[in-house]
């Protein structure tokens, strides 16, 4: 979609720290970290919100689920926190589904809500 930043990373337009990538997914360093470990785990296919992607698309909302674990788990951690905030209400900021993976020993308690608008002020989701 012309004008997300996630449609951009996704086709390589705008460069991204790549962890990995699926048929369904590529999973991305935030550049602006809330936890040891935040990574952004996207659809390549451009859905509004998770809500959006499971409805239209339910083997790739399967696979972010499934990379989400992938990515916690190649960083060294069994224990993560996976968010999504669906809609603008909730703190979504970048309508492009994609789940926050949070580990590390301090994880941010009760920020769940102020993750996206945090790395929207630093230009990330």
């Amino acid at each position: 979609m012309s004008g997300c930043i996630f449609c951009s990373i996704v086709a390589g337009d705008i460069p991204a720290d790549v962890v990995s990538s699926t048929e369904h997914t590529v999973s991305f360093r935030d550049i602006a970290p809330a936890a040891q470990v935040h990574v952004l785990v996207v659809p390549r296919d451009h859905h509004r919100d998770i809500a959006s992607l499971a409805v239209a698309d339910p083997a790739a909302a399967a696979d972010l689920l499934a990379q989400a674990r992938q990515v916690a788990g190649q960083e060294g951690f069994d224990d993560f926190r996976l968010v999504f905030n669906t809609g603008e209400s909730a703190g979504q900021t970048v309508f492009h589904a994609h789940g926050h993976v949070l580990a590390g020993p301090e994880l941010p308690a009760g920020a769940e809500r102020h993750i996206d608008a945090a790395s929207a002020q630093n230009g990330t989701t």
